[in-house]
């Protein structure tokens, strides 16, 4: 005789015949097309708790690439920078109000870009940046490059006035067979350690034969800085379209121990230092990945570069880095426990459906050194049919990266159809508040008429704003129109380089070089963009 079933029993036996029919009814659901509208990953996205938009630019331009800092002695206290040409903004009340710093483009450069920022131990700012003139051939950026070179600019009452002079990391002179040093990125060390205080700037250089990692790092609050080093154990291809080494980024352990992470063809690369930047471990693949260059739709390029940060409290790694394994572009996660040795499966960030053909991309990644949270950025198509419109999402982990919360932060929607909006987005937190920084494509209602100006006979005259310089280095002309504004330039040397060009037969190098030229500047006429710091507040206390 059978023994009657407790409640519990009862219960479970229920719960198991429930689960059977919800199987089976998804499964029939798929089979006719029909998605369970309840599912988490298809309901529409509920915004961040205490959700604020703050647009750091009124008009729009050609703004792109920008970066965002939280003073660790003073978190009130932030500071945001983007290109064109190298610009900050800093906020003295928790972002709610910002204004903008003078004096942070280099006068004697046309172009400045690529630009990141950080807060040491005492509350500095400083300003990471490239500048040149002039591009080389698109993508193969040593094939016929300018001068140029990587510089950090410095900031003693944390982001309001700027050194007059920057200090030069990496530069050289327009001379043949030059390199191209591009994307660096700035750290600092905000421990107690030995080696606190300490800045270090990672880059990719790009010469006509291959691509390298190189580092430098200042001692002295970002004054001088040492010899650059190389830091790839294995070198990548001379092109910025595949290949090459490149997305540069940092985290520095309670122990002083610096954490670095950039891609190359085989995926994540990790390269550690325990004395203060002095030395490098062997650099080596910790994550291996789909492949991190892609051609996003309607974009006019992508790429998937990591991320690192650390949890100060556990000493615990998260990566975060995006590629196409699953058919269209997601957002991934791992973590270290061990100091970098081993990593976790891949989670995937982006809650959407799997292979449902929605792209995000163009992520960035903040632990929050107070509570442990894990939070990213990205750019999400999920609610375009077409894949094209892009919005902004926060994904937020509370259980050490298992998991991931995703909020819907900006829902306008950005066509980045003809328009160039850069390669990567910024997010810091601090004690349950986050701060997110993008770029937004403006609606045609938002774009004040052009004024008009006169007819210009050639693509590259005082009067032809687009025409005269370049963002971002590789990406976008200079917003303001100015012509060169290097007040060191020899204009009789300039003079006779004209004649010279009216009268000689281009090299094979200047066409190239105009002809990327034109490309980018043709891409970035047509639509202009905003700089906009979304907050959001989550309520305070420590993750599991």
């Amino acid at each position: 005789m059978n023994k009657p079933k407790s409640p519990s029993e009862l219960s479970m036996t229920a719960a198991k015949y429930v689960g059977h029919w919800l199987t089976i009814a998804s499964a029939v659901f798929a089979l006719l097309g029909v998605h369970d509208s309840t599912h988490a990953a298809d309901a529409p996205l509920a915004p961040p708790p205490g959700s604020q938009i703050v647009a750091l630019t009124p008009k729009p331009g050609s703004f792109t690439e920008p970066s965002i800092a939280i003073d660790p002695n003073h978190p009130e206290n932030l500071v945001a920078a983007y290109q064109v040409n190298a610009s900050i903004a800093y906020s003295r009340d928790a972002g709610r109000t910002w204004a903008t710093a003078e004096g942070t483009a280099p006068p004697n450069y046309k172009t400045s870009g690529d630009v990141s920022v950080a807060y040491d131990n005492q509350g500095h700012a400083f300003l990471c940046y490239i500048a040149f003139d002039k591009l080389g051939t698109e993508n193969y950026w040593a094939h016929g490059a300018t001068r140029n070179g990587i510089f950090v600019r410095r900031s003693l009452d944390g982001g309001k006035t700027w050194d007059k002079e920057a200090s030069t990391v990496a530069a050289h002179n327009s001379d043949a067979g030059i390199p191209f040093e591009d994307k660096p990125y700035i750290v600092a060390d905000t421990t107690h350690s030995k080696f606190a205080g300490n800045l270090y700037v990672g880059w990719t250089q790009f010469t006509l034969a291959k691509s390298i990692m190189l580092f430098s790092r200042s001692t002295d609050t970002g004054k001088t800085w040492s010899k650059p080093i190389e830091i790839s154990t294995k070198e990548g291809l001379p092109r910025d379209d595949n290949g090459a080494v490149e997305g540069f980024v940092g985290a520095v352990g309670e122990d002083g121990t610096l954490y670095v992470a950039w891609c190359d063809i085989s995926g994540v690369i990790l390269a550690t230092s325990k004395d203060g930047g002095r030395t490098f471990s062997k650099s080596r693949t910790a994550i291996p990945t789909a492949p991190t260059y892609f051609d996003p739709a309607y974009v006019f390029r992508g790429n998937g570069f990591p991320q690192i940060a650390i949890n100060p409290r556990t000493n615990e790694l998260f990566v975060t880095w995006a590629d196409f394994r699953n058919g269209d572009i997601d957002v991934f996660s791992a973590s270290s426990k061990d100091h970098g040795k081993h990593f976790s499966p891949a989670v995937r960030v982006n809650s959407d459906d799997i292979h449902n053909g929605h792209d995000q991309f163009f992520q960035w990644l903040a632990v929050d050194p107070v509570d442990g949270s894990v939070n990213v950025i990205f750019c999400d198509r999920r609610s375009d049919p077409d894949n094209r419109n892009y919005s902004i999402v926060l994904a937020r982990s509370t259980d050490n990266g298992s998991t991931f919360t995703n909020y819907a932060w900006q829902t306008k929607a950005s066509d980045p159809k003809d328009a160039f909006i850069g390669d990567y987005l910024g997010i810091a937190a601090h004690a349950g508040r986050v701060y997110g920084i993008w770029a937004r494509v403006a609606q045609p209602e938002e774009v004040p008429p052009e004024e008009p100006r006169p007819e210009n006979k050639s693509r590259s005259t005082p009067d032809s704003p687009q025409a005269s310089s370049q963002a971002d280095g590789k990406k976008a002309p200079n917003p303001e129109g100015a012509s060169n504004p290097n007040p060191n330039e020899n204009s009789a040397e300039k003079s006779g380089d004209q004649q010279k060009t009216s009268t000689k037969k281009r090299s094979p190098e200047s066409e190239e070089s105009e002809k990327s030229e034109r490309k980018v500047e043709d891409l970035v006429k047509a639509k202009a963009l905003f700089i906009e710091v979304g907050i959001a507040d989550f309520p305070s206390g420590a993750t599991h």
